[in-house]
């Protein structure tokens, strides 16, 4: 390991906005009975010194710079960014630190653990911002599928909404097949965000990018932004393939340059 990485793993140590609970806690139970965290339920009250909002999370945030502009826009609101990786949420948490965000913290852990973090109606949004779409993988290693809608439902409000932005035509796809065919509400959604012809969609979606979102537009590939309710009553079904989701096609579709950014 680098002395860099060393250098910021002692660093993370430090930051009271960012949570690392190991795995070993998590799994004391077993896989399958996650252990609740004590934070579980409690997010305002002991990561947001009572900073009472609406608690909105990013899934896979990377540096965390989506998380950290979306809570300088909204400071009614309090935002989570979620990453496995700690040399990455050093950055966001370091400038969290030094920009004294009240409404900001970071969360070091794998997302299949989520439900051992969150109580019930606890979040009221989720951003999935340029999940990897896991071309290749099994479809329950996709943030959108119905596993994970099911993992989320367990502490997201019913009025809670789901937020998709992607470079990935095949992930965007995907998920309209999955809200489809389990009947959630589809509230916004384009396959070219930056058109001008879409500009009637709220400005925050094109003015807060990621450092991946950035480096996509620079070579002129289109990002797409889907938006949606993800409750329901009942089990949540993937799509067929390719009755419902063409995986072939859409695989095709995307082409090489998956090979690189969501590392």
């Amino acid at each position: 390991m680098g002395h860099d990485k060393l250098r910021k793993f002692a660093e993370n140590e430090t930051f009271s906005c960012l949570l690392q609970p190991s795995a070993e806690e998590v799994l004391s139970k077993g896989y399958a009975n996650l252990t609740d965290h004590p934070v579980k339920g409690h997010w305002v009250e002991k990561m947001f010194g009572g900073h009472e909002g609406d608690i909105v999370l990013e899934l896979g945030c990377g540096k965390g710079e989506y998380t950290l502009e979306l809570a300088r826009r909204n400071p009614d609101k309090n935002y989570i960014g979620v990453d496995i990786k700690g040399a990455r949420l050093w950055r966001g948490a370091k400038t969290a630190t030094q920009e004294r965000l009240p409404n900001v913290a970071f969360l070091r852990t794998r997302i299949e653990f989520i439900n051992a973090f969150f109580g019930p109606g606890e979040v009221s949004e989720i951003w999935l911002t340029f999940s990897d779409p896991q071309l290749k993988a099994s479809e329950n290693k996709r943030l959108s599928s119905a596993m994970f809608l099911e993992r989320y439902r367990r502490f997201l409000r019913p009025e809670g909404i789901i937020h998709l932005k992607t470079d990935s035509r095949f992930l965007h796809e995907y998920t309209r097949a999955v809200a489809v065919v389990n009947d959630l509400p589809i509230l916004l959604e384009t396959t070219d965000l930056y058109s001008s012809a879409k500009a009637e969609l709220p400005g925050e979606l094109t003015e807060v990018q990621t450092f991946y979102e950035s480096m996509f537009l620079e070579m002129g590939l289109p990002i797409t932004y889907m938006e949606f309710k993800p409750w329901r009553e009942g089990p949540y079904v993937n799509p067929r393939d390719p009755e419902d989701f063409d995986s072939a096609r859409w695989r095709e579709a995307e082409g090489p340059r998956r090979s690189f950014g969501h590392q």
